[in-house]
């Protein structure tokens, strides 16, 4: 088998920065700043609120489901708030923080008042980073988290279920669902019955997506996968909008010392963040 140390790792969040700008993906995912030897990211508002969802939401699937509810979601929201409150959080003023968090406890109260599907049995992969060769030819692997794996124990089958922060509905040429399905078929036994999304924002329910089809999913991911890994190679990372473009001129600031260091992130990874209204305020964060 060959060495996954010096394959290519590609991801949702990679492959979706490849596809934006490859300039974009060569400064959030392969340069590594001088001064510290870390990669470096950059941190917006949207991003924040979406890290604090994702950090409670998380933390319910580790529970038994009869314990998943006890303590007051709220109060873990309080908790993962720190992490990204002021600064941390790329917020511009306390008015605008204070939006963003009264966006996050209402998507906590919509969990708490229908939990839905949280409060059924969940599937955990049982691996740190999930992760399979994608192609062991091309040395390139495929690895993500996914959000919820609801058990369905009359099937003995699994429902995929993202959770989305965003204003927006996800695009149905998404490559979100496809790269899960290819996850959780290879990460896990289990088959896969139903994809979801949950937009948090405004909806107490799940909507149903048309489940990819698996080998289809794998070619266009392994065609993706290709090109990126072709760019390494050749240490090409051509900007389609010349010099730069809306998508890697933040990091470009970053590189050029435009921007704020607010931190180091548990990926060990530099955080700043962009001044003067500067930062990105994206519609979707996923999750």
């Amino acid at each position: 088998m060959p060495d996954k140390y010096s394959a290519v790792w590609v991801s949702h969040s990679s492959l979706c920065d490849f596809l934006a700008c490859p300039q974009l993906y060569y400064l959030k995912n392969v340069y590594k700043r001088p001064e510290t030897g870390h990669k470096m990211t950059l941190m917006t508002p949207p991003l924040a609120l979406g890290q604090a969802v994702h950090d409670v939401v998380e933390s319910l699937s580790t529970l038994p489901t009869d314990q998943r509810f006890r303590q007051p979601l709220l109060m873990k929201l309080a908790t993962a708030w720190e992490k990204v409150s002021g600064k941390k959080g790329g917020f511009s003023s306390p008015e605008q923080e204070a939006r963003y968090r009264a966006r996050a406890e209402e998507m906590i109260r919509r969990v708490e008042q229908h939990p839905g599907p949280l409060k059924n049995l969940a599937v955990k992969i049982n691996m740190d980073l999930p992760h399979f060769w994608l192609s062991e030819e091309d040395q390139i692997i495929l690895c993500g988290k996914v959000d919820w794996l609801e058990y369905l124990p009359d099937t003995d089958m699994v429902n995929i279920i993202d959770f989305k922060t965003g204003k927006n509905e996800e695009k149905d040429d998404s490559l979100q669902l496809p790269i899960y399905r290819l996850l959780v078929a290879n990460c896990q036994k289990r088959q896969v019955a139903h994809a979801c999304y949950w937009y948090l924002q405004y909806s107490d329910e799940l909507t149903e997506k048309t489940l990819p089809d698996l080998e289809v999913s794998r070619q266009r991911v392994l065609e993706l996968a290709k090109q990126v890994k072709l760019a390494r190679k050749l240490e090409r990372y051509k900007c389609p909008g010349g010099e730069s473009c809306s998508a890697c001129e933040p990091y470009l600031k970053i590189q050029r010392g435009e921007a704020e260091f607010v931190g180091v992130n548990s990926y060990n990874t530099d955080v700043f963040i962009l001044q003067n209204g500067s930062s990105i305020e994206e519609d979707s964060v996923i999750l």
